[in-house]
């Protein structure tokens, strides 16, 4: 389906609806945009757009800049007037700032987000479908990137996303990224242990093998407005948005890690509670960083086993492998009988003629969630422990020096996984 046919579609059939709408802005044929919800950044936001000044003047010139300034109608008093902050002080800073900046007000009364669906996934949804009509759909194709509004940026940010884009096949990128310092020791060791254990947790995945081995950062990421339109456009979750996003972009368009660009989220760790990780993360989040506990790399081996077995045995019946994988461990079996595996691998063996199309098949049904539900399954019996303990034998595993010390770890971590080969 051509792009504009199918541009036509998508805003006929699932973008936002009003009341919203944007801005700011009266030019349209840009060559992609950049979304940035606004929650509460009334004193953040305006350092975020100085940093994307600072990038390249001739790419800033054909990119679109979007706050989506938002909350949900039961927010805080505060953060709603912070909100009103923000919006009193865009015009002044569209003014000022070389940028084509736009705003959408998802603040103001009869603006907010609702209460049941209302957060982080709705507002970039919200950004990203208004910029749609505005892209240059033509060419090599529009980019749309996510970015939050206590996030810096490098002045390399555009000109390595747009000459990614114009390089890969992949249709949706993520982007490096390394937390800023924050203010004080105390929060710093929290950040730090907060994102060994995102590090980790994808080279865990990398070393077993899996096609899901990227990180899940929504100020971290991008795609080009095509691959947007063909993965059914940004989620209204209110958490994990950037984790189900993603995920849906593996799976329809591929996903390439950018290279020559960093991106720089905050140290404020109250709102980046990772996907899935539950409460141990959120204790020390909030001040307790003894909390966070590390996947054992027992749990990654068991994985790799599980991802050799299924992609070796791509034409056996399904309960030679159900068979095959209680003598692995009888805690995959018990995982895979509660999936229903049996029923899936029939209906992923169907119709399917070739081992290409029924690997990526059985990568589309064992996907990112179900992945990390399996990982969580072992730690049930393999009890997650200090990164002292889980980090040296992991990073061994996966062939790299295991060096002991938090920060020694991370700084190995950022080194291989920021700088792909």
């Amino acid at each position: 389906m051509p792009d504009r046919l199918r541009l036509a579609t998508y805003l006929e059939r699932r973008a936002i609806r009003s009341p919203w709408s944007l801005s700011g802005i009266d030019a349209a044929g840009f060559s992609g945009a950049v979304v940035i919800p606004s929650l509460a950044e009334s004193d953040n936001l305006s350092l975020t757009l100085d940093s994307l000044v600072h990038t390249d003047p001739e790419l800033l010139r054909q990119f679109l800049v979007v706050v989506v300034v938002n909350h949900r109608e039961d927010a805080d008093p505060q953060d709603k007037a912070d909100n009103v902050a923000t919006l009193e002080m865009l015009p002044a800073l569209a003014e000022r700032l070389p940028l084509h900046l736009a705003w959408v007000d998802a603040a103001s009364p009869g603006l907010e987000l609702p209460v049941r669906d209302g957060g982080v996934g709705m507002a970039r949804k919200i950004g990203f479908d208004l910029a749609l009509p505005l892209l240059a759909w033509n060419g090599a194709g529009p980019v749309l990137v996510a970015l939050d509004a206590d996030t810096l940026v490098g002045e390399d940010y555009l000109t390595a996303i747009a000459g990614h884009f114009r390089r890969s096949s992949a249709g949706g990128a993520v982007i490096p990224f390394c937390h800023q310092n924050a203010p004080t020791a105390a929060g710093q060791d929290i950040i730090d242990r907060y994102e060994l254990f995102l590090r980790c947790y994808v080279l865990g995945q990398s070393y077993a093998g899996s096609p899901y081995a990227f990180h899940t950062v929504g100020s971290a990421m991008a795609c080009t407005a095509s691959a947007y339109l063909r993965c059914g456009g940004m989620n209204s979750r209110r958490a994990g948005e950037d984790f189900y996003f993603l995920q849906q972009l593996k799976k329809t368009v591929g996903i390439a890690m950018v290279c020559g660009t960093t991106v720089y989220p905050s140290p404020r760790p109250s709102h980046r509670v990772p996907f899935g990780t539950g409460r141990s993360v959120s204790k020390a989040l909030a001040g307790d960083h003894d909390s966070i506990t590390f996947y054992r790399a027992e749990c990654f081996a068991l994985l790799r086993e599980w991802l050799s077995l299924a992609t070796g045995c791509l034409e056996a019946p399904g309960e030679t492998i159900i068979t095959a994988a209680k003598s692995i461990s009888p805690m995959l079996a018990q995982y895979l009988e509660r999936e229903g595996f049996m029923g899936s691998w029939e209906r992923i063996c169907r119709g399917k003629k070739t081992n290409e199309a029924l690997l990526a098949a059985f990568h589309e049904w064992f996907d990112a969630l179900r992945t990390m539900k399996l990982i969580h399954h072992f730690s049930e019996t393999l009890l997650r422990c200090g990164p002292e303990e889980a980090v040296p034998e992991l990073l061994a595993m996966a062939g790299l020096e295991p060096v002991t010390g938090v920060k020694a770890q991370l700084e190995l971590l950022r080194m291989v996984q920021n700088s792909p080969v």
